[in-house]
């Protein structure tokens, strides 16, 4: 047990790691937000638009669809984060901390919830989609009443794998002055040999992903009413 103590005697576990801990919850919930409300809008365009859905678009599904979130999601993460400093000055006024790392998260992981959220709305019964035609509703009525809420389950599905994702790009983010537990992991655990730091940092991580996850899949079969 003396290494225990030792651990807990480390000024980085009882005070910096803390700090950090906050700062990756911090840069989850902004990322995670804009994620959402911008996401999901696009996801529901991608599938509205596509060709067979309510009011096909052609070039607007090409343009967002192969062009927008396909490339950007090709792009690694690690290069988009660095790619997007400018960006991050330019919006908060400093490429440091976790609220300039959320900018890069944000636009990293948005178009990749539009895909989730436009493959949840496309696995959608077409029967039911029918049945509202024929009732008279409307193309707002339909996506209200009929997509979102039948796709809910999987929505929150892709809710839940996309804040996981976003965990351990936060992680990332710690290589750039981001903050976060990556940068404890980085700066304190691998640059200094601190192993003990290490371990305890990617337990957090860990255990962070798997609430999470067991959150996310609660709150999936709750909506799920087949």
């Amino acid at each position: 047990m003396n290494w225990f103590t030792e651990l807990l005697a480390d000024p980085v576990v009882t005070e910096a790691l803390p700090v950090a801990f906050v700062e990756t919850m911090q840069m989850v919930g902004i990322a995670g937000l804009f994620t959402v409300l911008i996401g999901l809008p696009l996801g529901v365009l991608l599938h509205v638009a596509s060709p067979g859905g309510l009011y096909p678009m052609p070039v607007f599904h090409r343009i967002a669809s192969d062009i927008i979130v396909n490339i950007t999601r090709s792009v690694p993460f690690a290069i988009l984060m660095v790619s997007l400093i400018p960006l991050s000055r330019l919006l908060v006024g400093t490429s440091l901390g976790p609220v300039a790392a959320s900018v890069s998260l944000s636009i990293g992981t948005i178009p990749f919830f539009a895909r989730l959220v436009e493959t949840s709305l496309r696995e959608v019964h077409s029967g039911k989609i029918d049945a509202a035609m024929v009732m008279g509703s409307t193309n707002m009525q339909i996506v209200n009443k009929v997509l979102l809420r039948e796709s809910m389950p999987g929505l929150a599905a892709a809710l839940t794998t996309t804040l996981i994702t976003l965990v351990g790009y936060s992680a990332m983010s710690g290589l750039i002055g981001g903050g976060g537990l990556g940068y404890i992991a980085y700066n304190y655990g691998f640059q200094r040999f601190n192993t003990p730091v290490m371990i305890v940092t990617i337990v957090i991580i860990v255990l962070l992903v798997q609430v999470i996850q067991v959150l996310g899949d609660r709150v999936s079969k709750t909506l799920d009413h087949r």
